[in-house]
């Protein structure tokens, strides 16, 4: 996969950002460091919390995309925290293994309660990453160097 291949799309899960009483700290922090790495990022959106809301948008983004779709927002206890639910609808295979090593990355902190998951739709890599900025970028950076591996194989790609 070359820079110019790696393709992200950005959401943030956040009744809060909605109703423009908080700003999107968690969205602007992983948007920056995806585009460190050398992601390009084709879409970016805030989405109330919701299962619908979650399901329907990673649908959407999902279809004819090869690449990665991250979210922030919503993996934890609350009552609106219901991104993981959505997830799960829009998911056709589970990648257990990328969401245990994005709780396991800070094994005394807050990973242990999130809930988040990770996985494919069609051709892209979906991933739940929580709402706080030090959570979002500590959770990607715990899978970012296999995501480009990740999107070759689910677009088709040969294992190497």
């Amino acid at each position: 996969m070359t820079e110019s291949q790696k393709l992200a799309k950005v959401v943030t899960v956040s009744d809060g950002v909605i109703h423009g009483t908080r700003e999107d700290a968690s969205g602007d922090a992983l948007s920056e460091r995806l585009e460190a790495d050398g992601w390009q990022i084709v879409d970016r959106r805030q989405i109330p919390d919701g299962v619908e809301s979650v399901r329907d948008t990673l649908i959407a983004l999902a279809e004819g995309f090869n690449g990665i779709i991250v979210t922030t927002g919503g993996t934890g206890f609350g009552p609106r925290d219901l991104t993981p639910e959505g997830t799960s609808e829009a998911l056709e295979r589970h990648a257990d293994g990328m969401a245990e090593a994005m709780r396991l990355c800070n094994p005394k902190g807050l990973g242990r309660l999130s809930r988040a998951r990770a996985g494919t739709r069609g051709e892209a890599v979906i991933l739940n990453t929580p709402g706080s900025t030090n959570g979002t970028i500590e959770t990607l950076e715990a899978v970012l160097d296999v995501l480009p591996h990740a999107v070759d194989l689910v677009g088709g790609g040969r294992p190497h």
